[in-house]
């Protein structure tokens, strides 16, 4: 706390009051001294040890192959990626989508509007049942967060 000496205008020539507003000089004193001391610290914190690392031996993985999408419309449209189909010929052109993959490994991801009828989506189901693709996921809209899902 510091002190301040009545000027012109005071009770008492000599009235001693009490100041209390901050003084921030040592502050900022303070704050200069550790910045110096961490500007000259820090090149210190690098390593300076020589190594000679071994190669890496692990073989790179190729990419993951792209995903094959079906979608189902309300009004009994079928589509393979963005190409349209008919329900007859739904496994062949996704076996032409999946390329030379293995079928019985591959995942189908079936995408399908609100209003489709069960029977419709089973009929996909067995199609791709015929042509071998066991693996199915279905997607759906997240409505986890708030505002989503409407």
């Amino acid at each position: 706390m510091a002190a301040k000496i009545a000027g012109p205008g005071g009770e008492s020539r000599y009235q001693v009051e009490q100041n209390a507003d901050i003084n921030v000089t040592p502050f900022v004193d303070v704050m200069l001294v550790l910045l110096i001391i961490f500007m000259v610290a820090a090149p210190l914190a690098t390593v300076s040890v020589e190594l000679k690392l071994p190669d890496a031996v692990a073989k790179p993985h190729p990419n993951p192959p792209k995903p094959v999408y079906i979608s189902i419309q309300a009004g009994g449209s079928y589509y393979v990626g963005d190409r349209p189909t008919t329900l007859a010929d739904i496994g062949d052109d996704v076996k032409a989508a999946t390329g030379t993959r293995d079928p019985s490994k591959e995942r189908i991801f079936i995408r399908a509007d609100k209003q489709v009828r069960y029977g419709d989506f089973m009929k996909v189901m067995n199609a791709l049942q015929d042509a071998n693709f066991y693996s199915v996921a279905l997607v759906g809209t997240d409505t986890s967060g708030p505002g989503k899902g409407k």
